[in-house]
C-alpha cells in the first residue's frame, strides 16, 4: 500500500491490522454458497469489504460501460478528476446540506403540527391543574381506605379496645391481668430462695409482667388515636377518597400512576411551551444553513465548470490515440436552484464522434466499442489525480479490435507504471503489453469442475497469443504476428 493511514483505521476499527503496508484479504466460498471473508488476519462482514474497495480497488467491466451511461457515473467521474480541493469542498458542502436538511425537518415539523401542540399543550395544562388542585400523596389512597375502615367502626373499636385495656390493667388490682401476675410474682418471691426451681418461674413471670405492662401502654396509645380519629368527619375521608379516585380514572389506574403523569407531564409541557422559541431558533438557523449551502454550492459549480473544460481536453487526447482520431468528448455542466446532496449542477457526457456531426449523450448516441474507448480514456485521465492502488478490467476491450486493441493496450501498460493493473482480455493485442501473462483454464472430468492459472513465458506465451490471433497455437503466421506484438510492446515508454 502507498498509503497505508488512510485505511489503517478502518481495518483496525474491524478488529484486523496490517502486515507493514500489506493488507492480506481472503474469502472463501463453501460448497453451500456461504461466504467467509477475512481482513487482516479477522473475520469481518461485507460492509468492510465494500469500504476497502472504494479506496483500494477500481473494478471496470462490461456493467460499468453500461453504468457510464448514467448521468451519476458522470457526475461522479467529474468529481474525481477535480481533485483534492474540490473533495474538500464537496465534504464541507455534504456537512452543511444535511445540517439544513436535519434543522429544515424539524422546523417543518413543528411549524405543521403547531396547531396540534398547541391543543395538546392545553389539555395537558388544564389535567396538571386539576391534579394540582388534588394535590394527592404518595401512599394517601392507602391510608385514607384504612381510616375510613376505622371511622365506620369507631365505636365498636373504642369498646373493645377500653374493655381489653380494663382486662389488662385497671384501677383494681384484683380483677386485672397485670394485678394478678404481679401478685403470684409476689407470693413466688417469697419462697423462691426455699426452692431453686421456683427462680425459673419467678423470672418468667416478670418476663410476662413486662409484656403485660408494654401490652397495656400499647392499647391506651391505640384508644387515644382512636379517640383523634373520631374528631374526623367520615364524610370529609370520603370526599377525598372520590377525588383521588377521579384522578385515577383518569391519569391511573393507581394513585403513583397519577403522580408519575403529573411528572412527566410537567417536563412535555414545559417542551411544548418552548415551540415558539425554538421555531423562531430554527427560522435564523435554516436561513443561515441554506446561505452556506449555497455558497459552498457555488464554489462547487465553479471547480466543476473549470474541471470539465480540462478534462473534455484530456479525454479527447486520449480517445485520439483509441483510433477515435476526429472524436471529442464533451463536459457538461449545467447548474439548478434546487439543492442536491452533491451541489447544484448535473453533469452530462456527450461525444461527438466525428467533426461536423453534433455532440450527443454517450447514453444515447454512443456504441458498446465507444463506450469502451471513453471509459478507458476517463481513467487513464482520472488516475493522474485520483490515484487507486489496484484497477481491475473485466474485458474492457470489448468490441474493438485492430489498432485500437493495441493502443488500449498500451494506455493499461501507462496506466500500471503507478498503479497494479489487473486485465481480463481475449485480444492478444492487450494481452502483448502484460508484465505477467496468467491463462486461466476450466476442465471438468464430468463431476467436477475445476479452474487452473498457468503463468506463460517465453515459446508458451508466444503460442498462447497465436492461438488468441488466428485460433491456431501453432500457425507459423500467428508465432511470427505474436513476436511481433510482443516486440511492439517492449517499446513502450
Amino acid at each position: 500500500l502507498d498509503d497505508p493511514e488512510s485505511i489503517r483505521s478502518v481495518v483496525e476499527e474491524a478488529g484486523g491490522e496490517l502486515d507493514g503496508n500489506q493488507l492480506l484479504v481472503a474469502r472463501s466460498v463453501s460448497s453451500e454458497g456461504r461466504s467467509r471473508a477475512v481482513v487482516g488476519g479477522r473475520t469481518t462482514p461485507a460492509g468492510v469489504l465494500q469500504t476497502l474497495a472504494d479506496a483500494l480497488v477500481a473494478v471496470h467491466g462490461q456493467s460499468d460501460q453500461i453504468r457510464l451511461r448514467s448521468t451519476t457515473e458522470q457526475r461522479e467521474s467529474l468529481d474525481r478528476y477535480s481533485g483534492a480541493e474540490f473533495a474538500t469542498r464537496l465534504t464541507e458542502y455534504q456537512q452543511a446540506f444535511r445540517r439544513w436538511q436535519r434543522n429544515l425537518a424539524e422546523l417543518t415539523e413543528l411549524t405543521t403540527e403547531r396547531d396540534r401542540r398547541t391543543r395538546e399543550a392545553d389539555d395537558l395544562r388544564a389535567a396538571l391543574a386539576d391534579i394540582e388542585a388534588v394535590a394527592p400523596q404518595p401512599g394517601e389512597d392507602v391510608e385514607l381506605q384504612e381510616l375510613a375502615d376505622r371511622l365506620t367502626n369507631v365505636e365498636e373499636l373504642r369498646a373493645a379496645i377500653a374493655a381489653a385495656h380494663g382486662a389488662i390493667s385497671s384501677d383494681d388490682d384484683s380483677f386485672d391481668a397485670l394485678g394478678l401476675v404481679e401478685s403470684a410474682r409476689r407470693q413466688l418471691e417469697r419462697v423462691s430462695g426455699v426452692d431453686p426451681v421456683l427462680a425459673k418461674i419467678l423470672e418468667s413471670l416478670s418476663v410476662l409482667s413486662t409484656q403485660l405492662s408494654e401490652t397495656s401502654t400499647d392499647l391506651s396509645r391505640r384508644l387515644a388515636d382512636i379517640e383523634s380519629d373520631g374528631e374526623r368527619s367520615l364524610d370529609t375521608v370520603q370526599e377525598r377518597r372520590s377525588a383521588l379516585a377521579s384522578l385515577m380514572r383518569r391519569f391511573g389506574p393507581t394513585l403513583d400512576d397519577v403522580l408519575a403523569y403529573a411528572e412527566s407531564g410537567s417536563a412535555r409541557l414545559l417542551a411544548l411551551d418552548g415551540d415558539s422559541e425554538r421555531i423562531d431558533e430554527l427560522g435564523r438557523v435554516t436561513a443561515q444553513d441554506e446561505s452556506d449551502v449555497r455558497a459552498i454550492g457555488a464554489a462547487l459549480t465553479a471547480l466543476r465548470v473549470a474541471s470539465a473544460t480540462t478534462l473534455s481536453a484530456s479525454v479527447t487526447t486520449e480517445l485520439a490515440g483509441l483510433a477515435m482520431p476526429d472524436a471529442s468528448l464533451h463536459v457538461r455542466v449545467t447548474t439548478t436552484d434546487e439543492p442536491t446532496p452533491f451541489g447544484f449542477d448535473g453533469v452530462e457526457f456527450l461525444l461527438q464522434p466525428h467533426s461536423g456531426s453534433d455532440p450527443r449523450p454517450i447514453a444515447k448516441g454512443a456504441s458498446g466499442g465507444e463506450l469502451s474507448r471513453v471509459m478507458l480514456a476517463l481513467e487513464v485521465v482520472v488516475a493522474e489525480r485520483d490515484r487507486v492502488p489496484t484497477y481491475v478490467f473485466d474485458e474492457v476491450d470489448s468490441g474493438v479490435g485492430g489498432a485500437a486493441a493495441i493502443e488500449i493496450g498500451r494506455r493499461l501498460a501507462r496506466l500500471a507504471q503507478n498503479a497494479q493493473v489487473i486485465v481480463v482480455t481475449h485480444l492478444a493485442q492487450v494481452a502483448a503489453f502484460a508484465t505477467n501473462h496468467l491463462r486461466v483454464e476450466k476442465n471438468t472430468d464430468g463431476d467436477v469442475t475445476v479452474s487452473s492459472v498457468t503463468k506463460l513465458v517465453g515459446e508458451e506465451r508466444i503460442a498462447e497469443m497465436a492461438r488468441l490471433l488466428s485460433g491456431l497455437p501453432d500457425s507459423d503466421t500467428g508465432l511470427e504476428h505474436a513476436r511481433e506484438l510482443v516486440q511492439l510492446a517492449s517499446l513502450i515508454e
